[in-house]
């Protein structure tokens, strides 16, 4: 490890590999600092459309489409105790989207990281980043177990750990309940899929505490997921640990899907969505992918928005380090790329957990184009900002979704509750879903009574 580079990468995930690699492809040297070894487990496996023709701006499209993925056409969406479902593709879009993939982000983000050394950036795993000692215009420093490491910039891609935002205390959540969440999820072989070319559709299941992912990863795993408020689970007697088995056994459309399904009846556990650290940039530093804002997954915007992110301040970054552009010029420009492209999905989002929203858009149907223009800022056509066409339907759009409260202007859909619901039995095989992690499994059964308790 040398003391001095051009530019200092706090994180190895999509945003900071991404940034390496264009950085380290211009001759600049660069060191990547990532705290885990990979591959290492990570949420956030669906990505968006606009992901496609960024891999092939990159060069790295090959590659990326030949690690195990399940092809992602659309999506579905859903309450949780529907008989019939909203299915919708990137083809039924206002300004047409590609196909994209779900994948196993451990694959994806050791893919990235790889293609990143192959680069030229000097990348260091298992080695966090203690403490910020130097943060200033054209000159930083960074203190890892081994020493001091300096740069001429650094770039902030340490995730929810918000290495930078936590240090200058600009990390902040939201005040709004609907924005506090935190997520139980795990692996799981068995779950029943889509058919054709729907197999690869992430479902998305609503019920008033929030809502379920089931996602296809590879040709045998799927994320399955549940997103709700902590306050709701604080009402609960329920260990964290069991609470997506809890949800499971209470949600109709989650439960005949997983009725078959191989994997631990204990969950992992992420909370703490929804922050910003403002402003993103500031002298000698860039805050990029979720270090810099995190948002609901619902819509999963998580690894597009952070590789576009990373992409754009190194386009930049090289520029500046070059004399080609100034440092201020390139903070505003990073500054607005963020706040621009991030705003429809912060208000998709929001709206999202509002019944009115949901009985519109799980309806699908609209005038002038609206559906379309929806589904255009769900496959991520909004960079470096949303087309007038999508701004201006998303903003009527909304206005619906007003109107839908009082008045209807599509079809009224009765409220579904987990509390609501008589739990069934749930029986799952103990284990990983990763026969490489877990080479055998064992019959356990358990019964959501009894979680509740």
């Amino acid at each position: 490890m040398k003391q001095d580079y051009d530019v200092v990468i706090a994180g190895g995930g999509p945003a900071g590999s991404t940034a390496a690699m264009v950085l380290a492809r211009t001759g600049l040297s660069v060191c990547v600092l990532e705290k885990d070894a990979h591959p290492r487990f990570h949420i956030g496996e669906s990505l968006l459309p606009r992901t496609t023709p960024l891999l092939y701006e990159l060069g790295i499209a090959e590659r990326i489409l030949s690690l195990p993925q399940v092809t992602k056409n659309g999506a579905e969406f859903g309450f949780g105790d529907a008989e019939v479902t909203r299915k919708f593709t990137f083809n039924d879009a206002l300004i047409k989207g590609t196909p994209i993939f779900n994948i196993e982000r451990s694959v994806f983000d050791k893919a990235l990281l790889d293609l990143a050394r192959e680069a030229g950036a000097d990348v260091f795993e298992s080695t966090p980043v203690k403490d910020i000692t130097r943060l200033e215009e054209g000159a930083v420093e960074v203190r890892v177990d081994s020493g001091s490491i300096r740069g001429r910039v650094l770039l902030d891609a340490t995730g929810q750990g918000t290495l930078i935002g936590r240090q200058l205390k600009h990390r902040r959540g939201f005040d709004d309940p609907e924005l506090q969440k935190v997520a139980y999820f795990q692996h799981f072989k068995g779950v029943e899929r889509l058919l054709g070319e729907e197999v690869g559709h992430p479902c998305i299941a609503l019920c008033d505490e929030g809502w379920f992912w089931l996602i296809p990863i590879n040709n045998e795993i799927t994320s399955v997921g549940f997103v709700t408020r902590p306050s709701f689970v604080r009402t609960l007697n329920v260990p964290p640990t069991e609470l997506l088995a809890w949800a499971v056994a209470r949600c109709p459309l989650v439960r005949q899907r997983m009725r078959n399904a191989l994997g631990s009846p204990r969950n992992q556990v992420l909370a703490d969505f929804s922050y910003r650290c403002q402003p993103y940039a500031g002298p000698g530093y860039f805050l990029i992918g979720d270090a810099a804002c995190f948002l609901d997954p619902i819509f999963s915007t998580g690894v597009t928005l952070a590789m576009m992110s990373g992409k754009n301040v190194a386009d930049m970054v090289q520029k500046v380090l070059r004399g080609e552009l100034s440092a201020t010029a390139a903070r505003g420009k990073h500054i607005r790329f963020v706040e621009r492209s991030t705003k429809p999905f912060w208000r998709l989002i929001k709206n999202s957990y509002r019944h009115s929203f949901r009985e519109l858009f799980v309806s699908g149907g609209g005038p002038m184009q609206l559906p379309g223009a929806i589904i255009s800022v769900l496959a991520g056509q909004v960079f470096p900002r949303p087309p007038w066409a999508l701004r201006w339907r998303h903003r009527v759009f909304d206005l619906f979704v007003w109107i839908q409260r009082y008045r209807a202007l599509g079809p009224r859909r009765a409220h579904f509750s987990l509390l609501a619901q008589t739990p069934q039995s749930l029986v799952y095989l103990a284990g990983s879903a990763d026969d490489s992690q877990q080479p055998s499994y064992s019959l356990i059964s358990e019964t959501s009574a009894a979680l509740a308790d």
